[in-house]
C-alpha cells in the first residue's frame, strides 16, 4: 500500500512553463487525504520558493525537501538540514570561478541564497525564479555563513565537463551535474536518495510504500529509495533505465495523472 508519494519539480511535477494545474491538483490531493497518503516535494528551489508555489494553505501540508534535498520542511518548520562548512564551501567557489568566469554561482545559506552584484539582469532573474530570498554580494569570500548548497547554472551548458574539474572535492561533498547547464554540490553523503531516506524514518513509511518520479540525472538516488519509481517520459535516458515505470511528461499532468490511476486502483 502506498503511503508516501514524493516527487522532484521542475521537469517533473511542473510543466515547462514552471507551474501546475492547481484544479487537476486539488482533486488528487483529495484522493490522497482519503488514502492517508503523505504528499512530499523534492527538489533544488529553495524552500520558501516551494511554499510560494503551492500558496499557504497547500504548502502546510507537504512535506519540502528543498535546496537540492539538504532541508526538511513542514508546517513551516526546519525539521532536518545538513550543512557545509563555510570553509570548504568558499573553497570551492573560488574554484568554480576559475574553471568559468561566466559560471552563475549561486551560494546558498540557511538564510539566503547569494549571487554576485555583477550577475547579468537576465539570469539574476531566472535564479529568483527558484528562490524565493535572494541576495547580492560583490564577493563571495565575504559569506560567514556554513553553506545549504551550491548551485552552478552555466548557459554555455559545459557542466558536465566542468564538473569533472572539482574532482579533487569529490570525498569531501557530494556534486552533481544533473544537467548539461546546472551542478549541485552538498555537504558530502548528502543528495535526494538520502534526504528521502531521513523523511521515510519519520514517517515510519518503508520503500515498499513509496512512490517517486523523477526527470534528470540527480533524480537518481531518489528514484532507488521508492518500490514505484516513474521516470518522466521527457526524463534522460539513464533515468528511464533505472525507473521502474516511465510515466507521461511533465506537460501531460504525468505525476497527477499516475497518482490518481493508482490510488484509484
Amino acid at each position: 500500500m502506498i503511503k508516501l508519494i514524493i516527487t522532484d519539480l521542475d521537469g517533473t511535477f511542473l510543466n515547462s512553463q514552471g507551474s501546475f494545474d492547481k484544479a487537476y491538483y486539488q482533486k488528487v490531493r483529495q484522493l490522497m487525504q482519503e488514502k492517508e497518503v503523505v504528499f512530499a516535494v523534492c527538489t533544488g528551489k529553495q524552500c520558501e520558493r516551494v511554499e510560494e508555489l503551492f500558496g499557504e494553505e497547500l504548502s502546510q501540508e507537504i512535506w519540502i525537501l528543498g535546496d537540492s534535498a539538504t532541508r526538511i520542511k513542514h508546517r513551516g518548520q526546519y525539521v532536518y538540514e545538513s550543512l557545509l562548512k563555510n570553509a570548504l564551501g568558499l573553497t570551492i567557489i573560488e574554484k568554480l570561478e576559475q574553471i568559468a568566469p561566466d559560471h552563475v554561482v549561486i551560494a546558498c545559506t540557511p538564510t539566503a541564497a547569494f549571487i554576485k552584484t555583477t550577475t547579468p539582469t537576465d539570469q539574476a532573474k531566472m535564479v529568483r525564479g527558484s528562490y524565493a530570498v535572494v541576495k547580492t554580494v560583490d564577493n563571495y569570500q565575504d559569506i560567514t555563513e556554513d553553506f545549504v548548497k551550491i548551485t552552478v547554472f552555466d548557459s554555455q551548458k559545459r557542466c558536465f565537463e566542468s564538473v569533472l574539474e572539482l574532482d579533487a572535492f569529490k570525498e569531501q561533498a557530494y556534486i552533481v551535474a544533473s544537467e548539461a547547464a546546472w551542478i549541485d554540490i552538498s555537504n558530502a553523503g548528502v543528495h535526494k536518495g538520502t534526504t528521502v531516506a531521513e523523511l521515510q524514518k519519520m514517517l515510519q513509511v518503508t520503500k515498499e510504500e513509496t512512490m517517486a518520479f523523477g526527470d534528470g540525472l540527480n533524480d537518481r538516488e531518489l528514484l532507488e529509495t521508492a518500490a514505484y519509481s516513474f521516470a518522466m517520459r521527457n526524463a534522460f535516458e539513464e533515468i528511464k533505465d533505472i525507473a521502474v515505470f516511465i510515466t507521461k511528461s511533465n506537460d501531460e499532468n504525468g505525476v497527477l495523472d499516475t497518482i490518481e490511476k493508482i490510488l484509484a486502483l
